[in-house]
């Protein structure tokens, strides 16, 4: 597991001031840090109306490693993961809000329904998930095997979840 001791490379140029790469930039990335002995965490999701649920498979993934990539599904890959009526906020938005973090070091946007692509082109040390997950339930669980990824998965903070600040929203749930 990563201290709050280890030291991080320094920054590297491509990255954008907001953090957000392109695929081949990730990749790099994690090849640099890995090629420094550093350990790289990956997870994706949609990231909608960001909560705490995000927040905290965030900070157990770089309980793991120093480094932790975030690949956000693109607004064509959730609607077609979620239907017509999302996403609510826009993908360059999404990912800005979640590069913005402190345990996010960069954002990639992806337009595939799963980020096998993405974790092949990472190759993280770990990939970590929510607990609703299980690694025989993963749409990337071949790319994970295949990299070697550990694969972590996070328990839900109960009560949090996309599906429910909508409910809130539209008066269906009054309470957390």
């Amino acid at each position: 597991m990563a201290t709050g001791g280890e030291k991080r490379t320094e920054p590297t140029p491509f990255v954008t001031p907001d953090g957000i790469v392109t695929r081949e930039q990730a990749a790099q990335l994690a090849a640099a840090w890995h090629a420094a002995g550093e350990k790289v965490a990956f997870t994706n999701g949609c990231f909608d109306l960001l909560h705490v649920g995000h927040l905290a498979t965030w900070r157990a993934a770089r309980q793991y490693a120093l480094h932790l990539i975030v690949g956000v599904n693109s607004d064509a890959s959730v609607r077609r993961l979620k239907g017509p009526g999302r996403p609510i906020n826009p993908d360059q938005e999404r990912a800005l809000l979640v590069s913005a973090f402190r345990e996010v070091d960069c954002v990639v946007i992806f337009d595939e329904l799963d980020a096998s692509a993405l974790i092949r082109a990472i190759r993280p040390d770990y990939y970590v998930k929510g607990g609703d997950y299980r690694l025989a339930d993963l749409p990337e669980r071949e790319a994970v095997t295949e990299v070697g990824a550990e694969p972590i998965f996070v328990p839900l903070v109960a009560g949090h979840s996309t599906t429910r600040l909508l409910q809130r929203a539209s008066g269906g749930v009054a309470e957390y």
